[in-house]
This record gives structure tokens, C-alpha cells and sequence, in this order.
């Protein structure tokens, strides 16, 4: 396996999940879909064929 082409993929994974997750955050805190001024998030990380099961969770005040 060639170690940098990996990482390179990886990045790039990464980097579309970060832009098109915050894109979505800040569309429905746009629109007024979020009750009580706090946004519950949880984000699930699995692999197709591998045990791989990781959550990240986190709150964001909207006050």
C-alpha cells in the first residue's frame, strides 16, 4: 500500500465530510428547524466489510 496515496485519500474524505456536514448545520439552523437553542449533532463513522462503528457526538449553543 502506498502510504502517502492513502493519506492523500483520506484527506480528501475528510475534507468533503467536513464542508458538506458544516453546510448542512448551517442550513437547518438557517431554516429554523432546531428546538430549545441547543443543536444535539452525532456523527457515525463506519467502513463497508470492517467492524469499524465510531460516534462523535456534541452539543452547540444557539443562544
Amino acid at each position: 500500500m502506498d502510504e502517502d496515496a492513502f493519506n492523500m485519500a483520506v484527506r480528501r474524505f475528510l475534507k468533503e465530510v467536513g464542508i458538506t456536514s458544516q453546510r448542512e448545520i448551517e442550513r437547518i439552523v438557517r431554516e429554523h428547524k432546531v428546538e430549545g437553542g441547543r443543536l444535539k449533532l452525532r456523527m457515525a463513522l463506519t467502513a463497508e466489510g470492517t467492524p469499524l462503528n465510531h460516534i462523535v457526538e456534541s452539543e452547540i449553543d444557539l443562544r
